[in-house]
């Protein structure tokens, strides 16, 4: 595998475990998310404290774009304005119930992460060496928070990948220590990834 092909396979691996952090949080939410572009510009205009110039520059469009959809003379955004808009309101909504689901899976739950990737450390004719596994294991507290924390902190995606690697390992190959808690493992090529609460 060249350099570029690499590369490329751990941008989406990282980019799964975003989406996998995100879809986690939506199963959290009580209630629906605003759906029409209307609805989430007048959400997201509250939490801006009724600004349409700050709206217009988080969203990256002008102020007039936003006082059309605002008004309904708009109703249908383009790709980029639409993913925008889920993102941004998603991101939002409910702030209190992501909250509580975090400290408890920080300080008591953990989470549940499901995936289907390669997984395994190199040692010569072990039943460990790196192969793909579809696997669900339970994180422990203390890594959730680690996960959690590095998240809201804007870690690079990098530093997530391991810090989700880094967990897995704990759970699935160091349980116990046993002498293998210095194991280097590896977690690439992720086909699937879900993140429970």
């Amino acid at each position: 595998m060249t350099e570029e092909e690499k590369a490329a396979q751990e941008a989406r691996t990282r980019a799964k475990l975003m989406e996998g952090l995100a879809r986690a949080e939506r199963d959290l939410f009580t209630r629906p998310a605003p759906k029409s572009p209307r609805a989430q510009m007048k959400f997201l205009r509250k939490r801006e404290k009724g600004s349409t110039k700050n709206l217009a520059e988080r969203l990256g469009v002008s102020r007039k774009t936003v006082q059309r959809y605002l008004s309904g003379a708009s109703t249908k955004p383009n790709k980029r304005l639409k993913e925008a808009l889920v993102q941004e309101t998603e991101s939002e909504w409910q702030p209190q119930v992501r909250a509580q689901a975090r400290q408890h899976a920080a300080s008591a739950g953990g989470l549940v992460i499901a995936f289907r990737a390669s997984l395994g450390f190199t040692a010569n004719g072990s039943s460990d060496d790196a192969r793909i596994r579809n696997l669900s294991i339970a994180v422990s507290p203390s890594h959730a928070a680690l996960i959690l924390a590095a998240q809201e902190e804007g870690a690079t995606d990098t530093d997530l990948h391991e810090a989700v690697a880094e967990a897995i390992a704990d759970a699935y190959f160091r349980q116990g220590g046993g002498g293998r808690a210095s194991l280097q493992v590896e977690f690439r090529y992720v086909e699937k990834l879900e993140i429970e609460f």
